[in-house]
């Protein structure tokens, strides 16, 4: 009898249902006002090495000067926006200046690139950029953890900064337009693969989280439901 009661107990045990695996953890990482030569460069080669993709907001005038680096970030995979053309507040331009910034910036943007979001510069997102953006077919990319790493110029005060906030879906706001930055950003690459977070486009983040990009829409963040 004992033996039978073991044996029950032990099949019993063979169909409790196994407690499933950790959710999977995503991190958009973006770069603002580029390209930047040797910066961008850098950065590019960096997460080439890790392959990993990023959303990178690029400036028109920026885009002109650096076409091989433009080229290269859209070839290797990484996700293109809009970040205006002279990097200008766009708070304090019209609809007609807001588009022209954009119309500008899309001359010269790589063959077959079609951005999906805009950041205004400082993410001044006001009436007449959003309706410039919903007329365009865009939505408003703002973010929702900001070291401040174009203030500080400080790689380990960045990384800290970001790794105390950051969470499953976050888009992290960063430049590729000093060491420091650069330095920082490969270093919470780093870091959150180690903590089991997967880095992708803000694209590919949102597609993950079932949200449909809806033009002249903001969007910080992509968490689970």
């Amino acid at each position: 009898m004992r033996r039978m009661i073991a044996v029950i107990l032990t099949m019993s045990l063979l169909v409790l249902p196994v407690r499933g695996a950790e959710a999977e953890k995503y991190v958009a990482l973006t770069f603002d006002d580029g390209p930047s030569g040797r910066y961008t460069r850098r950065l590019l080669d960096g997460l080439s090495e890790r392959g990993v993709k990023a959303t990178f907001l690029l400036c028109g005038y920026r885009m002109k000067d650096y076409p091989d680096l433009t080229q290269r970030i859209f070839e290797e995979g990484h996700e293109i926006g809009f970040h205006g053309y002279s990097h200008d507040n766009m708070a304090n331009m019209s609809r007609r200046q807001i588009a022209e910034e954009l119309v500008d910036s899309e001359k010269l943007l790589p063959e077959g690139c079609k951005p999906v979001f805009l950041r205004p510069p400082g993410g001044a997102a006001g009436d007449a950029v959003r309706q410039v953006a919903q007329v365009r077919l865009l939505g408003i990319l703002s973010w929702s953890v900001d070291p401040k790493d174009w203030e500080i110029h400080d790689a380990p005060r960045v990384i800290q900064r970001v790794m105390s906030q950051v969470r499953d879906g976050d888009v992290v706001l960063m430049h590729d337009m000093s060491d420091s930055s650069v330095t920082a950003a490969l270093e919470i690459v780093d870091q959150l693969k180690s903590r089991g977070y997967t880095l992708v486009t803000v694209s590919e983040l949102a597609k993950m989280r079932q949200t449909r990009i809806r033009p002249g829409e903001l969007y910080r963040c992509f968490p689970q439901d």
